[in-house]
């Protein structure tokens, strides 16, 4: 494998002389498995872990690599092994927060140019769910194109397709079907070698099928929805970077229903402007929107040029945002006193 088809370029490069002065080599990371990496390198694919010294500098999950990341290695190719000593900057990366009440950083997907927002035209659609996967779109650096998969179910396609034009402004969208094999010729543009795809969604909504698809063979397995609610059953249990046929490359990624957000400030910006316009025309500076006079937000919710549903979860995430930024700072304060204690302890070490 040559690495611009890997998605290499002069950034990445420019980031990379010191470790090539080492005489370390480059790799992408295409799989994690437990403490291991899948490693796509010119020296064919080889399984790598993380230095010891990589270990001890890494304070939390944010900072080891993800699928997508590229690498600095000590390539073992007769053995088929590598050593992990630095992850390289990354130019984009599609981040959440990890499930539970930790607050930690969970790397879906880095170094992509574009995120395929896959969402079934059944009856499971939702386009408040397609909000939140905008607001963490935006903030990846990577350009959100939405997916409305499984047309083939849906008797009005064309009606969704106009609901969500008015909430993501300028994004493209797509209708597609893998049973009737169609739209796909619009998607090639997005899959030229070097870039890079990612694919996001809930279970269920087709992105093994898409995936399947793009290869030409049945890579990914395939599972249906359940039966009553149209709510997909997980089928990728991990991500997984593929090379497509045409040079392209595409990450799949499990089933997200519930995606907490993670410093996403500017993509709620840029998913919400038209709230925050009509928040900036009112009269007050600290209105609430509740009895002022002169509102701008409550004057378009009485007239119905702001849907009530869209502005109940825009404060929504703006609260949940709020408070992860709370529990960040506490977060930041404690890694400090670790990093402090580390390096502390190692001088002692050192001059033991």
């Amino acid at each position: 494998m040559k690495l611009q088809q890997l998605g290499w370029n002069e950034q990445y490069q420019t980031a990379f002389e010191a470790y090539a002065k080492l005489g370390y080599q480059a790799a992408r990371v295409a799989l994690e498995h437990t403490h291991l990496y899948t490693l796509y390198t010119e020296q064919g694919e080889l399984l790598g872990e993380v230095s010891g010294k990589y270990r001890f500098e890494a304070l939390e999950r944010g900072d080891y690599p993800g699928i997508g990341d590229w690498v600095a290695i000590q390539g073992r190719p007769e053995d088929g092994r590598a050593t992990i000593h630095a992850l390289l900057p990354r130019m984009s990366k599609f981040s959440r927060k990890v499930a539970g009440s930790t607050t930690d950083e969970q790397i879906v997907a880095a170094n992509i140019d574009t995120v395929f927002l896959v969402n079934a035209l059944n009856n499971d659609f939702n386009v408040r769910r397609v909000e939140r996967y905008l607001i963490m779109a935006w903030e990846s650096g990577a350009n959100p194109v939405i997916i409305l998969s499984k047309a083939d179910l849906c008797e009005d396609p064309e009606a969704i397709l106009s609901e969500l034009e008015s909430v993501a402004i300028g994004v493209p969208i797509h209708i597609v079907s893998t049973f009737t094999d169609t739209g796909f010729d619009a998607l090639a543009p997005y899959l030229t070698e070097g870039k890079t795809i990612a694919l996001l969604g809930s279970s269920g909504v087709g992105k093994s099928s898409i995936i399947n698809r793009m290869l030409g063979t049945e890579m990914q397995k395939v599972q249906g929805v359940r039966d009553g609610d149209d709510r997909g059953r997980h089928t990728t249990t991990h991500r997984e970077l593929f090379l497509l046929p045409n040079g392209g490359m595409m990450i799949d990624t499990p089933g997200m229903r519930e995606l907490q957000l993670w410093d996403a400030d500017e993509g709620f910006s840029g998913s919400f402007q038209d709230i925050e316009t009509l928040i900036e025309q009112c009269y007050f500076t600290d209105c609430t929107h509740k009895n002022e006079p002169r509102c701008a937000v409550r004057e378009a919710l009485n007239n119905g040029s702001l849907d009530i549903s869209r502005y109940e979860n825009y404060n929504k995430m703006k609260a949940e945002l709020a408070y992860l930024a709370r529990k960040e700072d506490a977060k930041l304060r404690q890694l400090e006193k670790q990093r402090v204690k580390k390096l502390s302890k190692h001088i002692r070490k050192t001059h033991a």
